[in-house]
């Protein structure tokens, strides 16, 4: 299935995916056991634009390997030893205009964190041009605390409302929240001069953090959010296993859009 848009067409296509830190001690779901299965997942969904979070230099340099015709950033280099990463892939036929990569804290643009923060959460925000057509993409990974999420929301919501005209946005990640947040209120709130988001999904989303069972006891805490001149095509929450194997212990969320 290749979804990847060429030039001068009017839809592209975007996955999300926290894809499981290559350090943690999973047994039978470590990295090395789930590569494959993240090959075969990529293989099914050829898109425009793969936002993952959680992700180790190992396992960046992995899919950069089987992702040639892709280019990727968001990367820490030098990184810490388990550091882990939100990296956005963007196929060729886009062309980056534009990066940053940013912390989630009251000082963005060093290593740091939010105070009741647990751990250096980021931000990676690029924007792409294809033709006479532009796009913002983002991908993030929010802490645990409401205070801190709220805050993080409110941080990004800033940051982007420097690109106001810039073209529409998708704001992909692993949120550690559900739709009944306060994050949540934050990013679809109408706010005067700042980008107000709508999910993707229109009906209610399938848990998405499902720990390598396939089942989730939660609504999704994985989103991808959309503002601007925007249309939803589909979306899909990706429940299946490769060669028996799920990529990751959260369910891969996409989606494909109509630029109007």
């Amino acid at each position: 299935m290749n979804n990847t848009i060429s030039p001068g067409t009017h839809f592209f296509s975007v996955m999300s995916l926290n894809i499981r830190f290559g350090h943690a001690e999973d047994g039978p779901n470590n990295w090395i056991h789930r590569q494959d299965s993240i090959t075969s997942l990529l293989s099914a969904f050829v898109y425009d634009f793969y936002a993952f979070q959680e992700a180790n230099d190992s396992q960046i340099n992995y899919l950069s390997n089987i992702l040639p015709n892709y280019k990727y950033i968001g990367q820490r280099n030098p990184a810490p030893k388990r550091w882990q990463n939100n990296v956005m892939f963007y196929h060729k036929s886009w062309l980056c205009i534009y990066y940053k990569h940013f912390y989630l804290s009251s000082s963005p643009n060093k290593p740091s964190k939010f105070r009741k923060s647990l751990w250096p959460r980021q931000c990676t925000l690029g924007i792409f041009k294809n033709g006479d057509q532009s796009l913002i993409i983002v991908t993030t990974h929010f802490d645990f605390e409401d205070v801190v999420q709220v805050k993080s929301a409110q941080l990004i919501r800033k940051r982007l409302r420097r690109h106001t005209g810039k073209g529409p946005i998708v704001l992909m990640g692993d949120f550690n929240a559900t739709s009944d947040s306060e994050c949540y209120l934050e990013f679809t709130s109408k706010l005067d001069g700042y980008p107000k988001f709508s999910n993707a999904f229109k009906t209610s989303c399938i848990g998405t953090n499902h720990g390598f069972t396939g089942k989730s006891k939660i609504k999704a805490v994985d989103w991808i959010l959309y503002s601007g001149d925007l249309k939803v095509e589909n979306t899909k929450v990706i429940t299946n296993k490769f060669l028996d194997r799920y990529p990751s212990d959260h369910f891969p969320l996409i989606a494909t859009f109509e630029l109007q």
